[in-house]
C-alpha cells in the first residue's frame, strides 16, 4: 500500500499526469543502509510512483545493500565520480543528465558538497534545487584547518547562491548548513524524516530471533545502530558496556552496522575481552524485528547527529533509550523512555543509566509508544506529503 492513497494531495498535484510525472535525481554518496538512505527507501517505496519518478546519483560504482531494491522499484543507480575533482566530475555529472534526464528535479543529500552539485543542476537548466542537511557536522569540524573552513565557506556560499530550497532533519542540522538566521529566509525549512511504522505493528518471537545470535532469553541485551565511523562513538560504546558486564553478567551488546572502524572496534572488544558477549551483526534489513524481538535497551552515545533514525525506529518499538546530550530533543516523542546523558561523564554514568533503564520498558507499552509515532510528524505520510509538495513546484 502506498500511503499517498490516504494522503490529502496538494493541490499541483492535480496538475500533472502519469505521461509527465515529476523526475526527481537523488544525489547521495552510495544506497548502503544508513539513517538517510533508509529513509530515502521509505520514501520511494510509498511515494505515488505514477506521478513521482526518482532516480538516484552516487559516488561509487561498488553495490550497496538497497541498489536492488532501487531497480525493482523501477529506479536507476546512476554512478558519477570523481568528486574530489570538480572538473571532471563536472563533466561526468553534465552527461548524465543529457543521458538520462531532463530532470525537475535535483536533490542533494551530500551536505557540504551540495553547494557544487546545485550549481551544475543550475547551469543545466534544472528548475528545482535542493540542498538536504541530515547532520549537524560542526562538533565534527571544530578543529578544521585554514583549508577545510575556506572549502565549508565557499560550499555553502554556493549553496545559498544556487539552492531554490533547503531542508534540514533537525533544527541543528538546518543551522549547520544554512546559518543561524535560516528562518528569515523562506527557502529554508525543516522536514522531519517520516517512516513507514507497518512493521513494528507486527508480532515476533523473541526466542527465535535471540536464538539466531545464540543469545540466552533471558539476557538483557544493549542494542546499537551506526556505521562503524568516528560519529557514532563506538570506542565509548565498549567502555560503557565494559561497565555494564561488571555489573550484569547476562548482559550482552548488539551492534548492527558496517564502517571503516569495524576492525579496529572488533580488536578493543578482544583487548577488553569482551568478544565473547559482544556481537558483530553487520547490515541488517530486518531492524523493526531486532529492535523487538532481541533488544532491551538502545544506547546511542553519539558525537554529532542531524536527527538520527534509528531513535525514531527504537521509541517505535518501545525501546528505553540512552542517548548522548548533543542529540536533539526534537527527537523525544516517548519521553518516559529516554534519558539524555552528557559525553562529559564517565562510561560508569553512562553504565548506570544503562542498567537502570532495564525498568523503564514497564512504564509505557510497545503498543501505546507505536500509536503516539503514528501519529507524530515522523509518520512517513508526512514526509510524502511534504516532499510532493515541493516536487510540484515544477506545474505551479
Amino acid at each position: 500500500m502506498r500511503y499517498t492513497k490516504s494522503i490529502e494531495i496538494p493541490q499541483q498535484l492535480s496538475k500533472l499526469t502519469k505521461e509527465s510525472p515529476v523526475r526527481i535525481l537523488h544525489v547521495v554518496g552510495g544506497m548502503n543502509r544508513g539513517g538517510l538512505e533508509t529513509w530515502l527507501m521509505h520514501i520511494l517505496r510509498n511515494i505515488d510512483r505514477d506521478y513521482f519518478h526518482m532516480d538516484f546519483l552516487v559516488h561509487t560504482t561498488e553495490p550497496c545493500a538497497y541498489d536492488a531494491e532501487v531497480r525493482s522499484l523501477g529506479s536507476r543507480i546512476i554512478p558519477c565520480l570523481n568528486p574530489s575533482q570538480p572538473w571532471l566530475y563536472a563533466h561526468n555529472f553534465k552527461s548524465i543528465l543529457k543521458k538520462y534526464g531532463p530532470y525537475d528535479v535535483v536533490h542533494s543529500h551530500v551536505h557540504q558538497f551540495s553547494g557544487y552539485v546545485l550549481r551544475l543542476a543550475q547551469q543545466a537548466g534544472i528548475p528545482i534545487r535542493i540542498a538536504h542537511s541530515h547532520i549537524d557536522a560542526s562538533p565534527l569540524e571544530a578543529n578544521s584547518g585554514i583549508f577545510r573552513r575556506l572549502y565549508l565557506n565557499i560550499t555553502k556560499g554556493l549553496i545559498a547562491h544556487h539552492a531554490t530550497v533547503g531542508l534540514g532533519c533537525s533544527e541543528v542540522a538546518t543551522v549547520d548548513l544554512f546559518g543561524n538566521s535560516w528562518k528569515q529566509d523562506s527557502r529554508w525549512q525543516l522536514l522531519y524524516y517520516g517512516i513507514d511504522m507497518t512493521r513494528f505493528q507486527e508480532s515476533v518471537n523473541a526466542g527465535e530471533i535471540r536464538q539466531q545470535f545464540n543469545i540466552p532469553g533471558e539476557a538483557f541485551v544493549i542494542g546499537h545502530i551506526g556505521r562503524f565511523e568516528e560519529q557514532k562513538n563506538h570506542r565509548f560504546l565498549l567502555e560503557i558496556f565494559a561497565e555494564i558486564a561488571q555489573r550484569e553478567p547476562l548482559a550482552y551488546l548488539l551492534l548492527i552496522g558496517e564502517g571503516s572502524l569495524r576492525p579496529t572496534i572488533e580488536e578493543q572488544a578482544l583487548k577488553m575481552g569482551l568478544s565473547e558477549r559482544i556481537i558483530f551483526a553487520g547490515s541488517r534489513s530486518d531492524i523493526p524485528q531486532l529492535m523487538l524481538g532481541a533488544m532491551d535497551v538502545f544506547l546511542l552515545p553519539s558525537l554529532s547527529e542531524g536527527l538520527p533514525m534509528v531513535g525514531i525506529e527504537a521509541q517505535s518499538a518501545g525501546l528505553p533509550l540512552i542517548l548522548s546530550d548533543v542529540i536533539t530533543d526534537e527527537l523525544l516523542k516517548i519521553k518516559p523512555l529516554i534519558q539524555k546523558i552528557s559525553l562529559s561523564q564517565s562510561a560508569k554514568v553512562w553504565a548506570k543509566a544503562v542498567l537502570s533503564a532495564k525498568n523503564l520498558r514497564g512504564n509505557i507499552t510497545q503498543l501505546e509508544s507505536i500509536n503516539t509515532m503514528v501519529k507524530s510528524q515522523f509518520n512517513i505520510s508526512c514526509s510524502i506529503k511534504s516532499l510532493t509538495k515541493i516536487y510540484a513546484q515544477k506545474e505551479s
